[in-house]
């Protein structure tokens, strides 16, 4: 009895809300029928999937074959393994994912921090992280942007994440990174670019804070892993013993076209995939 009451008190206040308050989604448009700080419908983010197939175990870059074996890698960190030991985001940066993220970065919608950080914190424990203490990390902003933007995304997302972790095995440790040059835009730039782009953009603040720790890098997208690459690189020349990174999105490649292979080779190459 008590529990309908409370359910159609809510649903007349929704219908109240939805009269006095008339509301769009940000994403699709559809009228919003909740109350709710974030201007964004149930079915949009319902839709925001975590990533699906065959990754690489490093990186998380999307592996070409559909049958690559669990703990394998890519052809880049086969190459030349990374500073970090893992990286793990959410989803895929793109489709309404990729929208909500430029809500909170380019037009200030602040709640929306708290749904990435929930999408966040299932990153984080796909990390096998081995430490009892872990120092967490957001990418700083340049402090130019930091008070033309109002806030840094990264350290909003990460907060909520950790919120919604709980405990004390993780200690969010803001200052310990920073950035003392302005970097540009890396759209448009060759990998190299990059690098080279981000080269010396980051600094240890505390060096003794970091020795022998193990430390997790938070940003809100890994697009070629530059960025946190440098981050990474950093800490560890400063004595952090290991490095995770952990983001809501990432770019992925391309789904990998799938060969019509006979019944029997498919079969087969499943199995040994499994």
């Amino acid at each position: 009895m008590a529990s309908s009451l409370v359910s159609s008190v809510s649903g007349i206040a929704e219908c109240v809300f939805a009269t006095l308050f008339p509301s769009d989604c940000r994403l699709c448009g559809a009228p919003l029928v909740k109350i709710s700080r974030l201007p964004v419908c149930d079915e949009c983010v319902a839709q925001m999937r975590p990533i699906t197939g065959s990754v690489c175990s490093v990186c998380g870059e999307r592996l070409a074959s559909p049958f690559a074996a669990a703990g394998e890698r890519c052809g880049l960190c086969r190459r030349a393994a990374p500073p970090f030991a893992k990286a793990a985001a959410y989803g895929s940066y793109d489709g309404g994912l990729r929208e909500l993220i430029h809500l909170l970065k380019y037009e200030q919608v602040r709640p929306a921090a708290g749904a990435l950080g929930g999408m966040l914190a299932e990153a984080i424990s796909t990390l096998a992280m081995g430490s009892e203490a872990i120092l967490v990390v957001p990418v700083p902003l340049h402090r130019r942007k930091l008070r033309q933007r109002g806030f840094n995304q990264a350290e909003l997302i990460t907060r909520a994440a950790l919120k919604q972790i709980g405990g004390e095995r993780f200690a969010l440790k803001p200052g310990i990174l920073q950035r003392r040059r302005e970097t540009q835009s890396q759209i448009g730039l060759t990998r190299h670019q990059r690098r080279e782009n981000m080269r010396g953009a980051f600094a240890v603040a505390n060096p003794y804070a970091v020795k022998g720790q193990e430390i997790l890098i938070v940003d809100d997208v890994f697009t070629t892993g530059t960025t946190v690459s440098e981050c990474a690189r950093v800490l560890r020349r400063s004595g952090a013993s290991k490095v995770y990174v952990a983001t809501v999105a990432r770019t992925l490649k391309p789904e990998a076209r799938l060969v019509e292979l006979p019944r029997e080779v498919e079969m087969q190459a499943i199995a040994a995939a499994g």
